[in-house]
């Protein structure tokens, strides 16, 4: 992103091991690769198949925490026009995802004839990207291009529901204090219905509503700890959290717990800015957007090169995995560098108006805005 911010090491390091994690959760679940390979640690792709993709839910509460941070940090709305901030949003978010969805599709027609495997997206459809560009593919129900184009639109709603509710917020009392506390209580209502209700029930897992207990963990989060606060705040919402678990258990909330938990921790305890220290876990969270939004395209041809020219011995396929991974850093670093990077350039204003990078996937979230 072209805002020049200090960074969070914090928010980076959560921010890099998670991306590894949904890297190698989807080169274990998708792809020929992974099932040679199987036979060298099978309790290690088990548990990358099946847990590791609850990695996400820190991206969710990451999104969150750096979202409060921008548009409302003492809990009331900031940005004077909430539409405009919204539209700049799309754009942000859909210039990197489009350039990633058509290196896809290429990426899945090359795929298709070097293999056939359930994993690979079939030909698009003109309405199914056109449903893609409009981040509407889910409400609409067609199959998505990609592994990660579900995030991308969820995080969209997420970010135009917590604007929508600080805007009502602003909108509904005359001024003063009380706008954040009217802001901060609808924020933990539909964070609230969102862990007791929707979060319980899949067929709403199109909807921002099902994600919104996790993204608003991390508004909450960041409300909570600024320095005129109490602690008691923090320990009020981990309270609520640890109820809902207590009535539903669900292991992706459980998670989503532990990331505020660190968050909170890390913000109280004024480590969040200054550890760690590493110019490694900065660039891979500086290029992390990117990198989500193509590695599922270049594991899905690293599968195909494979499954096309080389052995089914598991230590050769194995060596593709690592392969694979490498590969998506690198051409996440690229697509950073040609697109994301100025595209984001095309969006730069000062602070006080700008709104969060599209997602927490991308360091221009946690350029001490998002």
């Amino acid at each position: 992103m072209a805002e020049t911010r200090s960074r969070l090491p914090f928010v980076d390091a959560l921010k890099a091991a998670a991306l590894q994690l949904i890297i190698l959760h989807h080169l274990a679940f998708y792809g020929p690769m992974s099932d040679h390979a199987y036979a060298l640690t099978p309790a290690l792709f088990s548990w990358l198949s099946q847990d590791a993709r609850s990695a996400v839910q820190l991206f969710l509460v990451i999104a969150g925490f750096l979202a409060a941070q921008s548009l409302a940090p003492a809990g009331t709305l900031r940005a004077p026009q909430p539409l405009l901030l919204l539209k700049k949003r799309y754009l942000k978010l859909v210039m990197p995802y489009l350039a990633a969805v058509l290196i896809g599709i290429v990426c899945a027609a090359i795929a298709r004839s070097l293999m056939v495997h359930e994993s690979i997206p079939g030909p698009p459809t003109l309405p199914q990207f056109i449903a893609h560009a409009l981040l509407l593919q889910g409400v609409l129900g067609y199959e998505g291009l990609s592994a990660g184009a579900w995030y991308v639109a969820i995080d969209f709603q997420l970010f135009a529901l917590l604007l929508g509710t600080l805007w009502l917020a602003r909108g509904s009392v005359g001024g003063g204090a009380r706008i954040a506390v009217v802001g901060v209580v609808l924020v933990a209502t539909l964070a609230l219905a969102s862990l007791y209700h929707f979060n319980r029930h899949s067929e709403w897992d199109v909807w921002a509503l099902y994600f919104f207990g996790a993204y608003a963990l991390g508004a909450l989060t960041y409300w909570s700890t600024n320095p005129q606060r109490a602690a008691g705040w923090l320990l009020l919402i981990f309270a609520a959290v640890a109820a809902a678990l207590l009535f539903d258990y669900r292991s992706r909330i459980a998670v989503a717990l532990f990331a505020a938990l660190a968050l909170g921790l890390a913000r109280r305890n004024g480590f969040l800015e200054s550890w760690p220290r590493s110019r490694v876990i900065a660039y891979l969270a500086q290029i992390s957007y990117s990198v989500f939004l193509i590695h599922f395209p270049i594991c899905l041809l690293v599968n195909g090169l494979f499954a096309r020219f080389a052995s089914t011995d598991p230590w050769v396929n194995m060596a593709g995995v690592i392969t694979a991974w490498l590969a998506s850093l690198a051409a996440g670093g690229l697509l950073y560098r040609l697109v994301e990077s100025p595209s984001q350039r095309l969006f730069q204003r000062p602070r006080a108006a700008a709104g969060p990078h599209p997602d927490a996937l991308s360091h221009a979230a946690a350029d001490n805005a998002k």
